[in-house]
């Protein structure tokens, strides 16, 4: 007798709500870092507003990562 429970769906499952909490995380760190950037824009900071807008899209990058990982994993895909 084996200990196999069956296919891989509950260690995706778990692994796809993984990925999608990354994505929230990432998503209100997105969410903070784009109101850095409106506070900056108001004090006309620019130069340290040029590196909030880096920082931007390197989150964005992140959120969009974690997305496509949920979206694999809950399709049943191996993860890229």
């Amino acid at each position: 007798m084996s200990d196999d429970v069956g296919p891989t769906e509950p260690t995706n499952a778990g692994e796809t709500e993984q990925a999608l909490g990354r994505a929230e995380e990432l998503l209100e760190r997105l969410k903070a870092t784009r109101e850095e950037l409106e506070r900056l824009a108001a004090a006309e900071n620019a130069e340290a507003a040029v590196d909030v807008l880096g920082e931007l899209a390197e989150l964005a990058k992140e959120v969009e990562s974690e997305l496509g990982k949920a979206r694999a994993r809950a399709d049943g895909s191996p993860a890229a």
